[in-house]
């Protein structure tokens, strides 16, 4: 496994969380790269274009701060942001957002988001379901059924890509893991207990831009390989492991250095200090995404900063929605001139929404009643705000939203229709992808 570390951090539980890119996978669970790529052909894959990009705001992200902001709610409500117009007449969003404010016509506001958990648990956010009575091997995240159900659009791109925090001795509530479908629908992420890791050559991302030394040692090891006659006794899928982890296509998909510098300089690169050994800055996740999928991936999940704030919520929002709003929109605008808009879906949201109170520590608690989440891309209707909020911000009052009917979007999006496609548990039964009697959003498609 290519692993790229990231920054380290702490949520409220006590628990770190750590950011981990990896592409790629020679163990997981015991298993090695040429056995999953084999496990994946007998599922009988097949090919697509189509992608999504998941950006997970870890911690619980105030909603009532961003893109729901309630000035007419009392003052311990109402916080001290104030609104400002965007370019869709009628939606308004928060002050430190001015970049989106600009781009609101490619996007979908949701303000009313239900059947949040109130844990800090991804899992509902890349499942779309509920943690609790899950089938036996667990539900399956996006980016594993895809994998089931496509396939890799290239074999030297994974399918399905992973940036996601690791909490202590667990990842996010298993939620990149591939349930019931298997190994062979596992993503190119392995970090949990077991799971060995693989540095390779102790590169690390500041390595990789370093185009030369990096393909000399590629190089230098297909040589090796050739002058024992290994490739010669390799299977298929032996050949298409070693092709994955040495192909200069993958490389080229990380290897930001070779974007233009005025589209590097829209992403931002972010603080130095947001840096722990030499992994992806901040900003340069959004940036590293589109790479991805234009490259082959079929879904690419990141979790972005982190959004726990029980205290100084608003000094930290601060620091926080400036970056969330150049990294976006960066990726927004580069998608559409890219002409990538109609195949690449953008969700980004988080566990659950914060308290309408502001507690004594200036901070907002979790409040899983009631959240916000964007979408983008994927050639749905955009421009459009969908649902409302009591006056406090507390209860949705309209269009309630689950988080499985956005799941049946994004498969639509992804040309998988909900009320046909299903995929076999352990016991062989067909589990459709969504709960039962959940649909495409009709507002989006």
């Amino acid at each position: 496994m290519l692993t790229i570390y990231g920054p380290h951090s702490r949520f409220c539980d006590g628990v770190s969380r750590r950011n981990f890119l990896k592409i790629g996978a020679l163990g997981l669970g015991g298993l090695t790269l040429p056995q999953l790529l084999r496990a994946e052909a007998q599922m009988g894959v097949r090919q697509s274009h189509k992608a999504v990009i998941m950006i997970f705001l870890p911690g619980g992200p105030s909603h009532q701060d961003m893109f729901d902001l309630k000035m007419d709610a009392p003052s311990e409500i109402r916080g001290e942001f104030k609104p400002i117009p965007t370019n869709v007449p009628g939606i308004q969003i928060c002050e430190h957002l001015p970049r989106i404010s600009t781009l609101m016509d490619k996007m979908v506001l949701i303000r009313s988001m239900v059947g949040a958990q109130g844990d800090h648990d991804a899992f509902q956010c890349l499942t779309g379901r509920s943690n609790r009575n899950q089938p036996p091997g667990g539900w399956p995240c996006l980016g594993s059924t895809l994998a089931k159900l496509q396939g890799a659009v290239d074999p030297a791109v994974p399918p399905f890509v992973g940036l996601s925090p690791k909490m202590g001795h667990m990842e996010w509530a298993d939620a990149g893991k591939p349930g019931f479908l298997g190994v062979g629908c596992a993503p190119f992420k392995p970090n949990g207990a077991g799971m060995g890791d693989m540095t390779l050559n102790g590169i690390t991302l500041d390595r990789l831009t370093d185009r030369r030394r990096l393909l000399a040692e590629f190089d230098r090891f297909r040589r090796d390989v050739d002058s024992n006659g290994l490739m010669d006794g390799l299977d298929t899928f032996n050949q298409q492991a070693f092709g994955m982890l040495t192909s200069s296509k993958l490389l080229e998909a990380l290897n930001i250095e070779k974007e233009d510098p005025k589209i590097r300089a829209r992403y931002g690169k972010g603080d130095p200090k947001n840096r722990d050994d030499g992994g992806p800055k901040l900003m340069e996740q959004f940036l590293m995404a589109r790479r991805l999928v234009e490259a082959g991936s079929r879904c690419v999940t990141l979790a972005f900063s982190r959004w726990d704030h029980h205290g100084d919520n608003f000094g930290a929002l601060k620091q926080d929605l400036p970056l969330l709003d150049q990294g976006l929109s960066a990726l927004i605008l580069d998608l559409h001139e890219r002409g990538l808009d109609k195949d690449v879906s953008v969700v980004v949201w988080g566990e659950f929404g914060r308290t309408p109170i502001i507690n004594k520590d200036a901070g907002r608690d979790h409040w899983p009643r009631v959240s916000c989440a964007l979408l983008a891309g994927g050639g749905m209707k955009t421009g459009q705000l969908i649902g409302a909020t009591d006056r406090l911000g507390g209860e949705a009052v309209e269009r309630p939203v689950q988080f499985g009917e956005v799941f049946a979007t994004l498969y639509h999006n992804l040309g998988i229709d909900v009320n046909k496609v299903t995929v076999d548990d352990l016991s062989g039964r067909p589990r459709y992808l969504v709960d039962n009697g959940l649909q495409p959003m009709r507002e989006l498609v």
